[in-house]
């Protein structure tokens, strides 16, 4: 009995022991929060080491670990790069209970943000981004960049951003870094803005100019859309969104959704989204067909393989059907998309490395266009043209950390693909009855093999960044039209595009810096630039033929930035100018008929000498008192050709914006008067069939409800004064009239979202 007695003794002793243990431990284990210096929001997903304790910072951005006095803190975040932190600096972050991170980025260059889905601490700003989520088409977000318009052939779909005059493939867009998509209508009915899953993406960033060169060729600039990176929990949580909206002008309908479970070593989230429209009314009261079907449904899932490495997979499918095209001979009656991105991610705490990035993926694009529906009188021909791209590659990254500055190097490739046929069915004349079929890509592929590194610098007053790429270009037909081939000796190029830039940031005083880029970039031509066979796909109705023996166009840009910052302002000014050589346009060729009886003649890809692109960017941010903000940009391009001395083509006019913010009742009523001039653009290409554009105004009125911490309603007048007008970027309506396609005119847009994430 004895013995039992001391045997329960010693196990009451022993967990006596343990539990005094832990309470010890917890008092030395601290609760430290990582947060933002500049903008105090939290920092999450950030990995730190402590001694042999390693993890991961939590959504509000906090670590936990036991408190040694002769350890440091290494934290390593892929903004602010691998910091360590003094056993001193530890102990006077404890006592407050949070730790300042500095950002290490290339924020500094000339590039803009739009935060698309508000990060853990800034729910309150979700009502504003609500119709970010329920968008269909990431071009028209793109809009909201005072430096970007859209190409428009549709008033509802498929809208081409144009950055500074440069646009196509002039422009690098891609999802997280690396992945893109090749347009399979030759008409570029769906551009790679129109295939980005919306509401699996946080963050869109602009990066003007050819002076970040990680994420491709940067000719004119780089537009990266960030998805959500995998979040882990300590416990199994399930989490969601559900979000709708509707616009009364066109019966705009969308709808959204996604559901997520996540744990300590996975994050799995699906998503899934509906936008559904009909034709509407501009501001004469006319009706413009703009009918539309998209879905998109796909899946996100995060891995931790250990406490350094993580995994990603992300799965998506965009899929449209009956989306009309005024503005073209065709409207698109299928484009059936699918995206892979696999990922790995590994961060180091020993030595100078300090994170290895890499990305494969593929992408596949099935589009098929005819002119079914369209109205014509007579009626000569029934066509349609059924196209696959595909698009394949990689991308590897490493990061080197040292004491004050860090570098970025690495490999990659991408190879595109696009094959299709035109089928012509003659209904009149002596050809009636005829099958004709047209091979319209040739089976085309540009292949891309690059190296990358980029270079920071961080002194004491300023930041210096080195940036270079050098690319193999090769480009081959491989099913050739006998025709085409007959005009060139050379079908097959490879071409090395070097790539560099050095600039810097200097701040002179508290208030006061300046920033100066200079870059130079090459680029090969596009896939339609070299192959397309016999195609309208250019501003006027000339069918265009490829010219596999282009030059690589060059651009050689200089940024001057000039930015002023207290406590209430934020005034920027941008200047910028490019002069281009060898410059991709197109001249017209007399001597070759077109295929289509339609078409006004043909136009070739050819290089001319010299062009130049130039203009400047304004903005200013200032707070009025607690409730109020005012935002005022001015953006301007002008674009010529100087070896002809004539405006080059589909450059967007001047622009001015100012939008006035309101935040009421503990920031849970937001609203926003928003009022944008353009400015008539006389500037005109008259060789490509370009006319003038007159001056409008349009004003939006916007207001947004914080009904519960998860729950937003919404409320806008789009439009409000129905103002009739058009882009100067937006092609003419294919009719006896040839009308400008004219945009929306008054609308009532409503939203209500319901968020768990």
């Amino acid at each position: 009995m004895n013995q039992l007695f001391d045997r329960f003794n010693r196990r009451i002793g022993v967990m006596l022991s343990l539990l005094i243990l832990s309470f010890t431990m917890q008092a030395q284990t601290p609760l430290l929060k990582l947060v933002d210096e500049d903008t105090r929001q939290s920092v999450e997903n950030a990995n730190y080491a402590y001694g042999s304790k390693q993890g991961i910072s939590s959504i509000d951005g906090e670590i936990t670990f036991v408190f040694q006095k002769d350890v440091p803190l290494i934290i390593s975040h892929i903004q602010y790069g691998k910091l360590s932190f003094t056993p001193e600096e530890v102990s006077q972050a404890m006592k407050k209970q949070v730790l300042e991170l500095s950002a290490k980025s290339h924020s500094l260059q000339p590039v803009t943000l739009i935060s698309i889905h508000p990060q853990a601490g800034k729910r309150e700003k979700m009502a504003f981004r609500v119709q970010h989520q329920l968008a269909h088409d990431a071009g028209q977000i793109l809009e909201q960049f005072s430096s970007i318009s859209s190409i428009r052939k549709s008033g509802a779909y498929g809208f081409d951003p144009v950055l500074r005059g440069f646009k196509y493939d002039q422009i690098n867009l891609v999802i997280d870094g690396s992945q893109g998509a090749t347009a399979g209508c030759p008409n570029r009915m769906d551009p790679a803005s129109s295939q980005i899953p919306l509401n699996m993406i946080t963050q869109a960033e602009v990066m003007k100019g050819p002076h970040s060169l990680r994420y491709g060729n940067a000719f004119g600039g780089t537009i990266n859309f960030k998805s959500a990176p995998a979040r882990f929990s300590e416990k199994a949580t399930i989490q969601g969104r559900l979000g709708t909206s509707y616009a009364t002008n066109g019966e705009i309908s969308r709808s959204e959704a996604v559901i997520g479970l996540t744990s300590k070593a996975t994050d799995l989230k699906l998503f899934g989204s509906l936008s559904t429209g009909k034709e509407y009314t501009d501001g004469d009261n006319m009706e413009i067909p703009a009918e539309f079907y998209r879905t998109n449904v796909g899946g996100k899932m995060g891995l931790k393989i250990s406490e350094t490495q993580t995994m990603s997979l992300l799965l998506s499918n965009n899929y449209a059907k009956d989306v009309d095209f005024p503005a073209l001979p065709m409207d698109l009656r299928k484009d059936d998309t699918w995206l892979v991105n696999l990922g790995h991610k590994a961060l180091f705490y020993n030595g100078a490395l300090s994170s290895w990035n890499t990305t494969v993926y593929a992408t596949k694009v099935d589009h098929l266009m005819d002119n079914h529906d369209k109205m014509m009188n007579p009626r000569m021909v029934d066509a349609n043209t059924a196209a696959q791209t595909n698009n394949a590659g990689g991308r590897t990254e490493l990061r080197f950390d040292f004491e004050k500055d860090w570098l970025y190097a690495g490999t990659g490739m991408r190879v595109e693909n696009a094959e299709g046929t035109r089928e012509r069915n003659i209904l009149m004349g002596l050809m009636a009855g005829k099958t004709i079929l047209d091979n319209v890509w040739q089976d085309a592929l540009i292949r891309k093999n690059s190296a990358f590194a980029e270079y920071h610098h961080q002194g004491d007053a300023y930041h210096l960044v080195f940036s270079g790429r050098l690319e193999l270009n090769h480009a081959e037909a491989r099913e050739l039209d006998e025709n085409f081939a007959s005009n060139y000796s050379n079908l097959n190029s490879d071409i090395l595009n070097p790539a560099l830039s050095l600039g810097g940031t200097k701040t002179l005083t508290n208030n006061i810096s300046f920033s100066l880029w200079m870059g130079m970039a090459q680029r090969s031509g596009s896939l339609a630039e070299r192959y397309i066979n016999l195609f309208p796909i250019g501003l006027d109705p000339y069918e265009m033929l490829g010219n596999p023996g282009l030059k690589a166009e060059t651009n050689n840009q200089l940024d001057l930035i000039f930015d002023y910052k207290t406590e209430q302002t934020n005034a920027t000014i941008n200047l910028f100018a490019s002069f281009l050589s060898n410059y991709i346009s197109s001249e017209i060729r007399n001597d070759l008929q077109p295929r289509m009886a339609t078409a006004a003649g043909v136009r070739q890809f050819i290089n001319i000498d010299d062009a130049r692109i130039s203009g400047l960017e304004i903005s200013w941010q200032q707070l009025l008192g607690t409730h109020f903000q005012q935002v005022a940009e001015l953006a301007y391009t002008h674009g010529e050709n100087t070896t002809t001395n004539e405006a080059l083509p589909e450059i967007p006019p001047m622009e001015f914006r100012y939008r006035l913010l309101g935040s009421f009742v503990k920031k849970k009523l937001r609203t926003e008067l928003h009022f944008r001039h353009a400015f008539e653009q006389n500037r005109i290409a008259t060789s490509y069939g370009e006319t003038k554009t007159p001056a409008f105004n349009r004003i939006d009125l916007k207001a947004s409800y914080t009904l519960t911490q998860q729950l937003h309603f919404s409320v806008a007048a789009q439009n409000l004064f129905d103002e009739a007008y058009y882009e100067h970027l937006s092609r003419s309506v294919r009719s006896a009239e040839n009308r400008p396609l004219y945009s929306p005119g008054r609308s009532f847009y409503f939203s209500l979202s319901y968020n768990f994430l």
